[in-house]
């Protein structure tokens, strides 16, 4: 009974390595899988060789994972487990593969834009990627390494059973009961220590990987991985499951606004102005534009045509998020923030002036589908990069994307020959988008150099940067002042506005780009929601709409959100339609000056004014 009794806690703690025991070779070779992978696609591409490191808790949550589907695989019938194990080694293996070869090809791992790309495919344009792509040197490339681990796992699969049976043949029948549950036990030890700080290392991650593929929209998944704590999906199966599970939000939300597109309803159209541009910038700090007041010559030909009298800058602009896929949702979509539905469960206002009877044009140097594009970017082109939803709003887009924003008049000239009568052009700039030395020719554009600021609070590096948006900035006017001279002997306006700001060292604490936690200040608001925001127009139009010119320059300090743009732009179109709200339009005596602006969904702007 003694004897007994000490054997069976032995047995107990022992029981912790029979899942490892009854699926050894699972274990092996996928956790080699794993590590493989994490080892060879250090993400992003460009900061190889600069620092970037594996995911830093790749062991133990490895060990975690795998042993969990051992666990699974141990409680299925043998009969059915081998079946079930060949399944998984398939998926698991074609991922890795999949994964690896697009980090090579694409310098990206696999993501949610590459599924919907391959979803889109023919099977002729597949037959011809594989021709075009799969070659005898991505045997050599990382993806050979991948393949290796195959073959060797085959070989090892064809050769067991022959190790198995000599162990069982002259190892086991050695062994003293006691001595091998001593041993079981002994690893039974090591496992339960592993999985306990394991558990405890990378249960945070597995917290963020839970709310991450909880949420039911796109925009609120690419939300939470803003956050510091955003789930690391470190290895290939977890970005497959995510690449499938935000394009069926996608999906979801495309069905939303094909239903939204039915409630379409012209009931006149005056066509007012025949020629209404918009221009949508990016990062664009208010503060950082000559034009509101700046100390840097940042944008000498907006002021200039401010002093001539062509350009109407509008004073209390602020967008309602500090995304650009938030905001794109919000300024394309006739629901305006505070109103029940989402932004899908609305139609899109260039769909309206297309069944308006205006032409309408779309160049974006941001939202072309690539392959290597993050949920960011996904998020924000989904819906226009959709082929049926696109064909309903734009008559003409571009397919290619630019070094420069240069790039993106060089693409109107080129289109402009198919411009009707009447003409909707939207322009969609990459403006002072990270990196902003890249957002600007250094060689012709280089006027701001980081000697020129007295800002000894700031490193030289931070100078450099802040001189490199700058110069981002004036470059930026540059393209905006090229449009309007495109539209200088027509009758036509032109709007411009950022999709929003930019921390640009305004402020403690001292940095660049933008911070998305929960809480908004005032501080953040005024560098990340408070935008540019100004209305050109041309000598005809000056000319033949005198009053709504006056209104223009009367509105000019009214308090506006762009959430509330589809508005406007109806008006300077004349279209009458049950979906236009006048309260909404800021040039119409109508408008509502006291309608609370809510940042992310949040916090009133006006409020955080008074204090």
């Amino acid at each position: 009974m003694l004897k007994g009794l000490r054997i069976k806690p032995l047995e107990w703690i022992g029981h912790l390595f029979t899942p490892i025991q009854k699926n050894s070779a699972f274990f092996v070779f996928m956790f080699a899988l794993g590590w493989i992978c994490t080892q060879l696609e250090l993400m992003p591409v460009y900061l190889v060789g600069k620092g970037a490191k594996p995911y830093e808790l790749t062991v133990p949550e490895l060990f975690l994972d795998i042993y969990v589907i051992c666990v699974v695989l141990t409680l299925i019938p043998k009969k059915i487990r081998f079946w079930v194990r060949g399944l998984l080694y398939v998926i698991l293996y074609a991922t890795a593969i999949v994964d690896m070869y697009c980090y090579v090809r694409f310098e990206s791992t696999l993501t949610p834009t590459m599924l919907m790309l391959a979803n889109e495919t023919t099977g002729q344009e597949a037959s011809e990627f594989l021709l075009g792509y799969l070659s005898l040197d991505v045997i050599t490339s990382k993806v050979g390494w991948v393949l290796l681990l195959a073959l060797i796992h085959v070989v090892w699969s064809i050769v067991r059973k022959q190790f198995c049976k000599a162990r069982k043949r002259m190892i086991l029948p050695m062994m003293n009961p006691i001595v091998m549950d001593g041993a079981k036990a002994l690893v039974g030890v090591v496992i339960g220590w592993c999985l306990y700080t394991s558990i405890e290392q990378t249960w945070p991650n597995k917290e963020a990987m839970h709310r991450t593929f909880t949420y039911s929209t796109v925009g609120q998944v690419e939300h939470e991985l803003t956050r510091k704590d955003k789930a690391e999906l470190y290895i290939p199966i977890y970005r497959l499951l995510f690449s499938i599970y935000a394009n069926q939000l996608a999906d979801n939300q495309l069905v939303q606004l094909e239903a939204a597109s039915q409630e379409v309803k012209i009931d006149s159209c005056s066509y007012r102005v025949p020629n209404i541009v918009l221009i949508i910038g990016e990062s664009y700090n208010k503060h950082h534009s000559q034009l509101y007041g700046y100390n840097m010559p940042t944008t000498p030909r907006q002021v200039a045509m401010a002093k001539e009298g062509s350009l109407v800058p509008f004073t209390d602009v602020v967008a309602p998020w500090n995304l650009t896929s938030y905001v794109f949702k919000n300024i394309l979509s006739l629901q305006a923030v505070g109103e029940q539905e989402e932004w899908c469960d609305k139609p899109l206002f260039p769909e309206v002036f297309r069944k308006a009877g205006y032409h309408v044009t779309f160049i974006t140097n941001q939202f072309q589908s690539k392959a290597g594009e993050a949920v960011y970017d996904f998020s924000g082109g989904f819906f226009l990069n959709n082929p049926e939803l696109s064909s309903k709003l734009f008559d003409t887009r571009n397919t290619q994307l630019y070094p420069y924003d240069e790039g993106v008049l060089k693409e109107y000239d080129r289109l402009k020959k198919e411009n009707k009568e009447h003409n909707l052009v939207i322009l969609h700039l990459m403006g002072s988008h990270l990196m902003y030395k890249s957002r600007y020719p250094q060689g012709t554009h280089k006027i701001l150099k980081h000697e020129m600021y007295e800002r000894p609070e700031l490193t030289k590096k931070q100078r450099m940067i802040l001189a490199d948006y700058d110069n981002s900035v004036r470059y930026n006017d540059s393209i905006v002042w090229a449009v309007t001279q495109r539209f200088a002997n027509e009758d036509a306006v032109v709007i411009y506005m950022p999709d929003h700001g930019e921390e640009m060292f305004d402020g403690k604490p001292y940095v660049y780009g933008r911070m998305h936690g929960a809480n908004i200040d005032y501080r953040l608001a005024c560098n990340e929601m408070e935008i540019p925001f100004w209305i050109w127009g041309s000598p005809k139009y000056r000319e033949s709409h005198p009053y709504g010119w006056a209104a223009i320059q009367q509105a000019k300090n009214r308090p506006m959100m762009t959430d509330v743009l589809p508005h406007l732009l109806m008006y300077f179109g004349g279209i009458a339609s049950p979906l236009y709200h006048e309260e909404y339009n800021i040039v119409s005596p109508a408008y509502n000056t006291k309608r609370p602006r809510i940042l992310k969904g949040v916090t009133d702007y006006n409020q955080l004014k008074k204090k």
